[in-house]
């Protein structure tokens, strides 16, 4: 193809151009095929061509393509909504649907701010996240979110976040420190900045169930998460948890932290709620948050042209009755084992390879130049794009990333292959993935 007149993420690239998808696979124009091991961004988690969720968008665009929330509702909307509520854990039964992941965490903190006015208590203004983290690039999501190199360029556009160490055992815990020792300690940052800002001043906690695309398949060590509810509890503050990535189902549970044994107020959710058939973000809050919305003002002062807009929450609900009829949930959680399996058995004694990390099908390993001191590649070396560019020329896409270490030193490669990945994939996946890492790292 000639030059033409898309923006493209990097203006110097050049890259092909996908024409169809199959499965785990990606062709190009010139025939070329790919396997998809990270779903672009933990998107595709149906892997491509699905021939019921296409029907099922087909026949929506047939019937009505597109309506304001501010006139109508949708059966798309209404079923959808109901299944999420179903699936969800606790009183989470109320969904506000977004186009993506960024404008649920921006839907979600304006909520939680007006949780707040709702109950006369204007005074909670200050937001509460995480270094190494990321909740989406658009300028409240980006507030929030700890990626230093995200964040530079905007800094003077930002509103105000605090920002406390994650829940990361590998880099965080002092020596000796069991990881329920360490949770209760990464814990309490939480508590200590919440008295620092003045409890009565803060209105939400945000993080990652597990932290996705900056740190690389973090999940939080047991007993992490009981502790910051009953903080949140004790204080007044709110518990958001951003699923974006790590939920609808892709660490085998449709919402992650179930697996954690918490309930939080506010849940985001994308990528796998859509698998990529259609663009579509959503809101999750309690029963207690909406009835305080419902009870005072009666609307979310928020809203977007294509809230809920009825194809993309027509996918989504295809894409989640795929999952269910096909027992896919449990299959993650098996297939996701599987991949921890290999991925240890080929890189667990590797001199460059740290850690090993991850839940269900979203998993990542840890580049360092030495293994007994932790100590990363010099930045410099961008190993982490030489990786995706060597694996790339293979016929393997994966999601790798830098500032793993501290926002900008650390490389790590992740991988979110399909729900329905078979083990000859995952074999493929990882050897592919072999003559990668080899090719890249010092020997």
């Amino acid at each position: 193809m000639t030059a033409g007149h898309v923006f493209h993420r990097s203006t110097s690239a050049i890259q092909p151009v996908a024409t169809r998808g199959e499965g785990i696979y990606l062709f190009d124009s010139s025939g070329r095929r790919y396997i998809d091991a990270c779903g672009g961004a933990a998107v595709s988690c149906l892997g491509h061509g699905n021939r019921a969720v296409i029907a099922a968008v087909t026949e929506q665009v047939e019937r009505l393509e597109y309506i304001h929330t501010g006139f109508f509702t949708t059966e798309a909307s209404e079923e959808l909504a109901a299944r999420i509520a179903g699936m969800s854990p606790g009183s989470l039964d109320r969904v506000w649907f977004t186009g993506s992941g960024s404008e649920a965490i921006e839907a979600a903190l304006k909520l939680a701010r007006q949780y707040h006015l709702e109950r006369d208590d204007s005074g909670r203004r200050h937001v509460i996240a995480r270094r190494l983290s990321y909740h989406g690039n658009t300028l409240g999501a980006l507030a929030a979110g700890g990626s230093a190199w995200r964040r530079k360029p905007y800094d003077p556009l930002l509103i105000d976040v605090s920002l406390i160490d994650p829940c990361f055992h590998y880099r965080f815990a002092e020596s000796g420190e069991s990881p329920e020792e360490y949770g209760r300690r990464a814990a309490h940052a939480l508590e200590q900045e919440i008295v620092r800002l003045g409890s009565e001043t803060v209105m939400a906690f945000v993080a990652e169930t597990v932290v996705g695309a900056t740190a690389g398949a973090v999940p939080p060590v047991p007993g992490y998460l009981k502790r910051v509810r009953d903080i949140c509890d004790r204080h007044g503050v709110l518990m958001i948890l951003d699923e974006v990535m790590c939920g609808s189902g892709r660490t085998g549970t449709f919402l992650s932290c179930e697996q954690d044994g918490v309930v939080p107020d506010i849940v985001t959710l994308g990528k796998g709620l859509g698998a990529g058939y259609q663009p579509i973000g959503a809101v999750v809050c309690t029963s207690q948050v909406y009835d305080a919305v419902a009870e005072g003002s009666g609307a979310l002062k928020h809203g977007q042209t294509y809230n809920a807009h009825p194809v993309g929450c027509a996918a989504a609900l295809a894409v989640q009755q795929v999952i269910s009829e096909g027992g896919l949930l449990d299959r993650v959680q098996d297939t996701g084992q599987q991949l921890a399996e290999r991925l240890v058995a080929r890189f667990g004694d590797h001199p460059h390879v740290g850690d090993i990390r991850g839940r269900g099908l979203l998993q990542a390993m840890e580049l360092v130049e030495d293994r007994a001191s932790k100590a990363p590649f010099d930045s410099a070396l961008k190993l982490h794009q030489r990786a995706k560019e060597d694996a790339f020329s293979r016929g393997l896409l994966i999601y790798p990333s830098g500032g793993t270490v501290d926002g900008r030193s650390g490389d790590h490669i992740l991988l979110a292959p399909p729900y329905n990945v078979t083990a000859d994939e995952l074999g493929a996946i990882v050897d592919l993935l072999a003559e990668t890492v080899d090719a890249v790292l010092p020997s």
